[in-house]
């Protein structure tokens, strides 16, 4: 099971930071990825990141902005999310596959956790 908080109302050009936290499972061996969904529109990746965290990627929307990280101890996964946009508003969510790869597809992802919404707005 997978879980990711954080969310809240953050003023443009701010800060938030996101985690994904698992249970029943640890991220050995998968890939986690973040996907975000804002209103009336498709579920879209964000960002991603290998069980070494070694190998990460991050949609162009996002790059420069957005870092992603894995604490393997704490079987969490981390997004901070810095220089916030009113458009980055939607609902986060988080998601594990067993592939290796280095992309946020959602048909590729497996496993999903609920979502946390983040708000951007003055």
């Amino acid at each position: 099971q997978l879980q990711a908080s954080g969310g809240g109302l953050v003023q443009p050009g701010g800060s938030l930071g996101l985690s994904c936290a698992a249970s029943g499972f640890t991220f050995d061996d998968y890939t986690i990825g973040w996907f975000r969904q804002a209103p009336g529109k498709e579920r879209e990746g964000v960002s991603c990141i290998g069980s070494s965290g070694g190998s990460t990627y991050y949609a162009d929307s996002v790059k420069g902005r957005f870092t992603v990280s894995i604490d393997n101890a704490k079987n969490t996964v981390y997004l901070q999310m810095n220089s916030l946009k009113p458009e980055d508003t939607a609902v986060y969510y988080c998601a594990a596959t067993p592939l290796r790869i280095h992309i946020a597809v959602v048909d590729l992802y497996d496993y999903w956790g609920q979502g946390t919404l983040v708000t951007v707005s003055s």
